[in-house]
């Protein structure tokens, strides 16, 4: 097997631009930990000093989550990304329905961005960044549902406003949401656009929400972060379709839930969110997020 090998110096470069990759050649489970550490000196260049660094260590054969020490270097391994089976499965699933949902939701879809744009000039579509599976940055699409300047943020939010802006990056009651935006964000239509998304392998139907670097830095441990990006990243999860509303960052819910997903996830899983998500849609107020 190949052993992912994953590392930081902590000290130097704390950030996830930090993390590198490398492969050791490993023919047992129980060899993981020795080729990596016979690797370490053609990695350091065999200075020798104090060293602050982790690994992570992924491979077909590991079925548990643990931890183990050997020498002064710390191992964690992960769950695989589920079976072949499971993987080849929900590809298709993401295809077969992103192109069903694509044909269904053109002529609304094109319909809601003429209004985007007659309410709002500019264009109805944006882009957001955000980090996908294994730390690749993404951008995902969406519509527009606030002003075309909502960059702006001086020149429409008030002095409480900025401040909370500052510290949650949203607003209560934001004014630069238009009457269309509204709208969309209540029945999640502004994500429909990444079905396009799904189709270039950038996302799936189901999966945890791709989220900004600032997040993921903020909070999720070194051993979190390397847990959620072992996913590809969702339209919509078990976030959206249990405690969307009451499940922040800031309560330290909405990681657990996310976390709870990527370890077990499944097709029971799977199905218990794709159906919870149309419940959270119609059901209860969205947070905008």
């Amino acid at each position: 097997m190949n052993a992912g090998a994953w590392w930081t110096w902590a000290k130097a470069t704390p950030h996830l631009g930090s993390y590198f990759r490398s492969t050791c050649p490993a023919k047992r489970k129980g060899d993981v930990a020795p080729a990596i550490r016979s690797h370490f000196d053609s990695w350091t260049g065999g200075v020798p000093g104090d060293r602050d660094v982790s690994f992570i260590v992924t491979a077909k054969e590991v079925t548990e989550s643990c931890t183990s020490t050997v020498g002064a270097l710390a191992f964690n391994q992960i769950k695989p990304s589920g079976t072949l089976g499971y993987r080849i499965v929900k590809r298709l699933f993401d295809l077969v329905f992103s192109l069903m949902a694509i044909a269904i939701l053109f002529i609304p879809v094109g319909l809601v961005c003429v209004l985007i744009c007659l309410e709002s000039p500019g264009s109805p579509l944006y882009t957001q960044e955000r980090i996908g599976k294994n730390g690749k940055v993404i951008k995902i699409f969406k519509l527009r549902s606030m002003v075309a300047d909502a960059g702006n943020v001086q020149k429409y939010l008030n002095f409480e406003q900025l401040h909370q802006w500052e510290i949650e990056r949203k607003v209560d009651n934001d004014p630069r949401i238009t009457k269309v935006g509204q709208f969309i964000r209540k029945c999640s239509i502004d994500e429909m656009p990444q079905f396009l998304n799904v189709l270039n392998g950038d996302l799936s139907v189901i999966g945890p929400r791709p989220i900004t670097r600032d997040e993921l830095e903020m909070h999720f441990s070194d051993e979190d972060k390397v847990v959620f990006l072992s996913v590809q990243p969702g339209i919509t999860g078990l976030w959206q379709a249990t405690d969307r509303n009451d499940a922040s960052f800031e309560s330290g819910l909405r990681q657990k839930i996310e976390l709870h997903y990527v370890r077990n996830r499944c097709f029971r899983m799977d199905w218990k969110c794709f159906a919870g998500t149309f419940g959270a849609m119609f059901g209860k107020e969205r947070t905008g997020r």
